[in-house]
C-alpha cells in the first residue's frame, strides 16, 4: 500500500465559483415568492452538504486506519548508518524553510543571509539499502495519544526543532501549538490537537544535575556536574513513549571534568544545597559515570513494552578546515560542500573515546533495549550544513561587521534548518514506523 509524502501538503481548497445574475429582458423569471421551494432547495442542499461531510470523514478515517497498521520495511541486515551524501534537488529538503512557522532565528541561515541553499539538497543514501522516506501522516497516527521527548543539550534542541518541521507541515493552522514553558524554562512542547500528540524538548545538557541547568542562565565559566544525581531531571521523562537522549558538546570545554565534591562513598554535595567544591576527574572517566547513572535509571524505571530509548551519537564540529584540505579556511565559514573523495582519515576533533564509552555502556542493558542512532561519521563530512555566521550570538542576530569576522563569530557547532538534523530525525523515522504499533 502507497503511503502518501511527507511534504504532500494537500490542499483542501475547493473554490466556490460565484454567479451573477443580470436580467436582461422583462419577462425574466422570477422567484417562487411563497418560499415553498426555496425551503425544500436549502432542506436538499443541506442533506448534501451533511453526507459530504459524513463521507469526507469516514475517507479520513479510512486513511487513519491504514496508516496505523502500515509498516514501513527496513531490513535488520541493512546499515543505515553507512553511505554517502547525494545531492537531490528533487526530493530534498523535505520541507522549507519559510514554510516552517516554529523555527527560531539561531537556525534560519536564509533568513539570515546566507546566499547558497545547496546545503539543503544532500540526501543520505545508504549503501545497502534505501532510507525510507518521511511521512508525516505515518508519523503522527504511531504518535497518536502519545508523547516523543527530545532530552539534553542544543543539538538535540536542534533536532527537535526539525522533527517539529517535518510533523507540522500536514497539521492546518489552529489545529498546533508550541508551548515554552518559561518557569522552569527545560521544557518547549508542540502539540498536534487532532492526534493528541507532543513532540517536547527537554533541557539537561549533561543527562544529570549540573550547575548549567538553567537554559536562561547556563553560560558558568566552571561547569559542575553531579554525576550521580539524575531524579530531579528523569522524574520529568516517567511514561514518555519515545525518549532521545544526546550529552556530548557540554564535555569538550575542558580535559577534565569538575565533579561535585562529595562522590563514591562519600557524602553527596548539592547544587541546592549551595555546594560548589569539586574535584577534577578525566573527562571519558566522567563521562562513563554520567552514562552509567543514566542507563541504571533507564533500566529501573522505563517499561519497554510501552517506551521506546533512543540515544544519539555525537555531533561533530567543524573548526579545523586543514582536516579537510583547506588549509586557508576560517573554520566552516564559506563551506558549501559536504568532504568528498578524502584519501586520508578524516580528523575533525571528534573526542571518540567518548563515543567509544557510551557504546560500553549502551551493551550494559539488562530490560530496556537502546537504539543507538550513529549520527557521527556521516554527520563529520557535513562542514557545509553549519549556521557559521547567519546566526544567533547571545540572543541577537550577528550584525554585519560581526559576520565579517567568521573567526571570532562563526558558529561551527549547531546546523541550519531544513538540513543535516532532518536527516537524523529520517533515522528516528525509520525506527518508530518499521515496527508495528
Amino acid at each position: 500500500s502507497a503511503v502518501s509524502n511527507a511534504n504532500a501538503n494537500t490542499a483542501g481548497a475547493n473554490a466556490g465559483k460565484e454567479e451573477e445574475g443580470q436580467e436582461k429582458d422583462r419577462d425574466v423569471t422570477l422567484p417562487n415568492v411563497t418560499g415553498g421551494g426555496g425551503a425544500e432547495e436549502a432542506k436538499r442542499r443541506e442533506d448534501e452538504e451533511a453526507a459530504e461531510r459524513a463521507s469526507t470523514a469516514k475517507a479520513a478515517a479510512a486513511t487513519a486506519a491504514a496508516l496505523r497498521t502500515a509498516v514501513v520495511s527496513v531490513p535488520e541486515t541493512c546499515d543505515l548508518y553507512r553511505g554517502s551524501w547525494v545531492y537531490d534537488e528533487v526530493n530534498a529538503p523535505v520541507y522549507k524553510e519559510t514554510h516552517c512557522e516554529f523555527l527560531t532565528e539561531q537556525v534560519t541561515c536564509m533568513r539570515n543571509g546566507r546566499r547558497d541553499d545547496s546545503y539543503q539538497k544532500w540526501r543520505w543514501q545508504p549503501t545497502d539499502c534505501d532510507l525510507p522516506r518521511f511521512d508525516a501522516r505515518l508519523l503522527l497516527e504511531r504518535l497518536r495519544n502519545k508523547r516523543l521527548m527530545f532530552v539534553g543539550d542544543s543539538l538535540n534542541r536542534n533536532q527537535w526543532e526539525s522533527m517539529v518541521c517535518l510533523v507540522q507541515s500536514v497539521i492546518p493552522k489552529g489545529h498546533k501549538t508550541l508551548t515554552k514553558f518559561v518557569n522552569n524554562g527545560s521544557s518547549n512542547v508542540f502539540y498536534a490537537h487532532d492526534y493528541n500528540a507532543t513532540v517536547e524538548f527537554y533541557w539537561a545538557p549533561f543527562l544529570v544535575e549540573s550547575n548549567s541547568d538553567n537554559p536562561k542562565v547556563h553560560s558558568v565559566p566552571d561547569r559542575v556536574i553531579q554525576w550521580h544525581s539524575i531524579a530531579k531531571h528523569a522524574k520529568n521523562w516517567v511514561s514518555v513513549d519515545y525518549l532521545v537522549f544526546n550529552t556530548y558538546i557540554w564535555w569538550l570545554s575542558a580535559l577534565d571534568m569538575k565533579v561535585l565534591y562529595g562522590y563514591g562513598d562519600r557524602k553527596k554535595g548539592s547544587f541546592d544545597e549551595g555546594a560548589t567544591e569539586y574535584e577534577e576527574v578525566d573527562r571519558p572517566v566522567a563521562y562513563s559515570e554520567v552514562l552509567k547513572t543514566w542507563a541504571k535509571w533507564v533500566d529501573r524505571n522505563i517499561d519497554p513494552n510501552s517506551t521506546t530509548v533512543f540515544f544519539m551519537g555525537m555531533s561533530p564540529n567543524h573548526i579545523t578546515p586543514e582536516a579537510w584540505g583547506n588549509e586557508g579556511g576560517i573554520k566552516c565559514a564559506m563551506e558549501t560542500q559536504p568532504i568528498a573523495n578524502r584519501s586520508a582519515t578524516l580528523d575533525v576533533g571528534t573526542d571518540w573515546r567518548l563515543y567509544a564509552g557510551a557504546q560500553d555502556v549502551l551493551k550494559t542493558f539488562r530490560r530496556v533495549p537502546v537504539h543507538f542512532v550513529d549520527i557521527t561519521a556521516l554527520s563529520e563530512l557535513r562542514k557545509d550544513a553549519h549556521t557559521s555566521v547567519h546566526t544567533l550570538r547571545q540572543g541577537k542576530l550577528l550584525t554585519p561587521e560581526q559576520q565579517a569576522n567568521p573567526k571570532t563569530y562563526a558558529d561551527c557547532i549547531h546546523w541550519c534548518l531544513p538540513g543535516l538534523p532532518d536527516t537524523w530525525n529520517q533515522f528516528l523515522y525509520a525506527r518508530i514506523v518499521s515496527s508495528a504499533s
